[in-house]
């Protein structure tokens, strides 16, 4: 399938399918006039010595130097050097593939100046698989992530590295060897394309991507610890979140019954207590605070990655330009804290908790503790659980908030966003070890579980045998996780829950 770029309407599901499954893009013949239209009069404004920041003025406390025109051009390269000061460690190929499409969706508006080469530049390079070599801290969130950013650029220059089919080479030869000719800067090119926040939209939509699927599959592993715990499952009923409203929460209630549909405790067949923990009976209210969460993030980042967020701006309709700062990433920043908030509580709340319930003798409904049969010999999930606690207390410094700094101002969104990716994958760790756990009750169990509390014990265990003696767990754990970052495997469930998001 081939995406056509317009410049609006681009969605998450659309980004993940570039990033993830390498979909084809071609910009609209509208798209075309309007690059070419803005490019003209950026042109015509230059050549009667308007003065536009950052065009013929220099940058930051040099905007008060006006450059000549022989200046103009190579000022854009020297600007795109400038910037290239990231540090650590390389990003993800598939963030920076999102973060040029992100790029190119508000480039093709008439908005920013570029020359149309250059976007039809970054287009090919999509869809010929070349991604340039980005580090991922240099980047405050203000002023455009313009660090990553003029990695990006580089390529453009033929002064970077890039992949090309799986190998990093030096630009040039990426770019000969797939065939695109390297167009160089001209008049704004560099700073309108590392204006904006591309990179951290880029990795905010992905995030979100993971994060809600990994979300549901928390409502996979939760209904079997509540039917291995003997919960009371009268607390589970649609009636009970209908009467506060909160759609989410209604949702995960409805897809809670419908999994342990058919079980023993859900017939009543089974004793239990009148009242049991907060985490045992507060799913559906966590869930759906969570859920609401993640909405309100997926509404912002589809905003983000609709619209313009560069300096100056160019209104082709009159004839003018305004600077401002519409590339000041804080409302895509708050809402991303936000976000991975949402999940680091769902780990506490939802999936630690449980597993501490279920391990520990005086609070697992009569199991056999820490989940072997032969106590005192074997040790079973004990130290499982050791190690999905370390990751839950990590989550304690990884939820303190980046935007709140001293700087003028800027939103540290970068931050925000590489702290996600780490409680995300946290998040795997921990679901795939309450996955484990959750599969090892129904052999100490005599009463029956419900149907699709069964059909999650059958996918798991394809994966992870039940542990009958003691060996060594990281093979277990680290193929229960890569099981759960493909996401798809486990969302067999999906043709019975409701979506939730």
């Amino acid at each position: 399938m081939t995406l056509i770029i317009k410049g609006s309407g681009l969605t998450i599901k659309e980004v993940v399918a570039i990033a993830r499954h390498n979909e084809k893009d071609t910009l609209s013949q509208n798209a075309k006039e309007c690059i070419i239209a803005c490019g003209s009069i950026l042109e015509k404004k230059i050549e009667a010595r308007k003065i536009i920041y950052v065009i013929n003025p220099g940058i930051g406390e040099f905007s008060e130097m006006v450059l000549s025109n022989d200046q103009i051009k190579d000022f854009q390269k020297h600007l795109t050097f400038n910037h290239v000061s990231a540090v650590s460690c390389p990003i993800p190929l598939e963030y920076v593939r999102v973060a040029i499409r992100g790029g190119i969706n508000v480039k093709v508006r008439e908005n920013s100046g570029n020359m149309f080469l250059i976007i039809h530049t970054l287009v090919e390079m999509l869809n010929k698989g070349v991604t340039p070599y980005v580090r991922n801290k240099g980047s405050v969130g203000a002023s455009g992530d313009l660090t990553p950013m003029a990695q990006i650029m580089l390529l453009l220059i033929g002064e970077g590295k890039t992949y090309y089919q799986g190998v990093l080479l030096e630009d040039k030869e990426a770019m000969e060897r797939a065939g695109i000719v390297i167009p160089c800067l001209e008049t704004r090119d560099a700073l309108a394309n590392i204006n904006g926040y591309n990179v951290l939209t880029a990795m905010s939509t992905l995030f979100l991507y993971y994060a809600q699927k990994w979300s549901q599959q928390t409502e996979f592993a939760s209904p079997v610890s509540l039917e291995a715990l003997k919960t009371n499952m009268g607390t589970y009923t649609a009636r009970l979140q209908e009467d506060r409203v909160f759609a989410i929460a209604i949702k995960s209630v409805e897809n809670l019954e419908e999994l342990v549909e058919g079980g023993d405790l859900k017939l009543g067949e089974v004793t239990h207590k009148v009242q049991d923990a907060y985490s045992m009976r507060s799913t559906p209210q966590v869930v759906g605070a969570a859920g609401d969460a993640l909405v309100y993030a997926d509404l912002q980042v589809e905003i983000e990655v609709n619209g313009v967020g560069d300096s100056p701006i160019f209104f082709p309709d009159d004839n003018t330009q305004l600077s401002g700062t519409n590339f000041q990433g804080t409302a895509l920043a708050l809402s991303m804290e936000m976000a991975g908030l949402a999940i680091a509580m769902l780990i506490v709340v939802l999936s630690e908790l449980l597993m501490k319930r279920l391990n520990k003798p005086a609070l697992n409904a009569g199991l056999s503790p820490f989940l072997t049969k032969s106590t005192g010999m074997f040790s079973g999930l004990m130290r499982s659980h050791y190690t999905a606690y370390l990751q839950m207390v990590e989550h304690k410094n990884l939820s303190t908030t980046a935007p709140v700094n001293q700087e003028d101002h800027v939103s540290m969104g970068m931050n925000t966003a590489i702290k996600n990716f780490q409680i995300i994958d946290n998040a795997y760790g921990i679901i795939e070890i309450e996955l484990m756990a959750v599969a090892q009750p129904f052999d100490f169990c005599s009463y029956h579980f419900g149907k699709g509390v069964q059909a999650a014990h059958d996918i798991v265990k394809k994966y992870v045998d039940f542990i009958k003696i003691d060996h060594p767990l990281y093979h277990d754990h680290n193929t229960m996780k890569a099981l759960v970052k493909l996401v798809e495997k486990i969302n067999a469930f999906e043709n019975v829950l409701k979506t939730l998001f």
